[in-house]
């Protein structure tokens, strides 16, 4: 690829496109209404990490530094660092069970609306075919241009095809590798797989931490993305945390109106996912790690979370959730105004974990009953009611959340009617849902109009209600349910 020419050509784009590389003209950005409408994706993290498959997605960051628990397992398993590297196992990244129509099919069961796969992570391994690096898995280790066939086998089962991007992070990922004797040593120039590890570590919570990058680095990183926004033309970018960074901004801004302007070009509206504040607000679409809002928001945003707490990739140490958490966890951030992006992890050979299995299976399973409460679904009056509180915040999902009670409601709208969602069914099958009170103070209603009927989805016998004062009393004799359960309130 000739580099000087490409930049020549992002420029033009965004010279002749309708976006700028300002905020000020990347405001006019919408949130596209088919991911309004998705509520639910699946994020893949699938790389050389999962190889080794220990402790977390960081192996390639935390085997380079002493004292870790990585750092300890590698040198016991693979030897010294000096002669086998994190690059090392790329030879053993075979994916000889990789089959895209079978996760594809997997995913469109689970009931997930689009697919959001790690195109390169920190660790600088790219999983497509780059004319930019030799580094990637269509000319090592599976070669197979992964997010290439993913592509087209997600998009045959009318899956919304999304990348995500961790490059960013790269510039010092594997740093410390040069503190002792490895295989990352210099001279490292642009094309190394490890390149540029600087060995001066910036603090990660510092928006202004020196060192930053070179220009260098981050033209590399502008040309990956556009890379990757051309040849596979992604519906949606996701980009991980570090862009926040001052450094960063003016290239950001710059792949923004680049691919903003494409999607317009290309007939189909395009997004992107940023944490933090690395965007000004309006620019794209607010995403919140593994964390949640307390409450409704008046914008639309994404959590995203993991179907194990304590790693993003296969791990042999998984510390798994259970369905139920999960079908709760969408249902709360749906009524809230957001999507739920959940990630599971492919083994290195490329088949799918049977406990990752089980959780989507089930995830589909209740989304083919009660599917009509979330897809296409908006935000009532209220979004919840009950004693069970979520702690707000990245990184809170599990945090004193979870416990439901049959007095725990989560509320959607949507075909004429309201949706309100039991998260823990009683045995004795009644609940109260004082959200629906009957008002005798027109002023200050809690609901002040005509229900008409009520049901339960996917239950056939008998159900009673009366609205009072105290609130709509619903009676289900008979329905035993281990998963949250949903009362659909039609209106006059």
């Amino acid at each position: 690829m000739d580099k000087q020419l490409y930049l020549k050509k992002i420029d033009e784009v965004i010279k002749d496109g309708p976006f700028k590389p300002d905020w000020n003209s990347l405001s006019a950005f919408q949130i596209p209404e088919w991911f309004r409408n998705a509520k639910f994706g699946i994020f893949v993290h699938w790389g050389l990490y999962s190889i080794p498959a220990f402790n977390n997605e960081w192996y390639s960051r935390n085997m380079y530094i002493q004292g870790t628990d990585e750092f300890e397992h590698h040198r016991k398993t693979y030897g010294a660092h000096k002669d086998f590297g994190y690059k090392d196992f790329i030879p053993h990244f075979k994916a000889e069970q990789f089959e895209p129509s079978e996760w594809a099919n997997l995913f469109k069961e689970a009931g997930a609306r689009y697919i959001v796969q790690v195109a390169e992570h920190h660790d600088g391994f790219q999983m497509y075919d780059s004319e930019l690096s030799e580094w990637n898995a269509k000319k090592m280790g599976p070669k197979r241009d992964v997010v290439g066939e993913l592509k087209q086998a997600y998009e045959a089962r009318e899956l919304v095809f999304a990348v995500s991007s961790h490059r960013a992070e790269h510039h010092w990922f594997m740093g410390n590798g040069k503190e002792f004797e490895s295989d990352i040593k210099e001279p490292l120039s642009l094309g190394d797989f490890y390149w540029p590890s600087i060995i001066e570590q910036p603090d990660q919570q510092c928006l202004t931490a020196k060192p930053h990058p070179t220009k260098e680095f981050l033209d590399d990183w502008l040309l990956r993305t556009c890379e990757i926004i051309d040849k596979y033309r992604p519906k949606f970018i996701y980009f991980d945390w570090w862009i926040q960074h001052e450094a960063y901004k003016e290239h950001l801004k710059k792949i923004a109106a680049y691919y903003y302007s494409r999607g317009i070009e290309w007939g189909f509206p395009t997004a992107i996912c940023y944490k933090h504040d690395a965007f000004a607000f309006g620019c794209g679409i607010v995403d919140v790690e593994r964390g949640r809002f307390a409450e409704a928001k008046p914008y639309y945003w994404q959590t995203d979370t993991a179907v194990a707490r304590n790693s993003w990739c296969y791990t042999t140490t998984l510390d798994y959730k259970n369905s139920k958490e999960i079908i709760c966890y969408l249902i709360d951030a749906v009524s809230k105004n957001a999507n739920l992006l959940l990630n599971i992890g492919p083994k290195a050979d490329g088949s799918i974990p049977d406990m990752d299995r089980q959780i989507l299976t089930d995830i589909g399973k209740w989304l083919k009953i009660n599917g009509e409460a979330i897809y296409n679904s908006k935000c009532w009056r209220y979004a919840e009611e009950g004693p069970t509180k979520e702690i707000e915040g990245q990184f809170s999902d599990g945090m004193g959340s979870g416990g439901y009670t049959s007095a725990d409601f989560r509320f959607t709208a949507a075909n004429g009617n309201i949706y309100a969602i039991c998260m823990a069914w009683p045995d004795e099958g009644r609940v109260l849902i004082q959200s629906l009170g009957k008002s005798s103070n027109p002023n200050k209603p809690a609901f002040h109009g005509l229900i008409e009927d009520v049901d339960i989805l996917g239950f056939a016998g008998a159900v009673r209600w009366e609205a009072s004062k105290d609130g709509l009393h619903v009676e289900a004799y008979g329905l035993k349910s281990a998963w949250p359960v949903v009362i659909r309130v039609g209106v006059i």
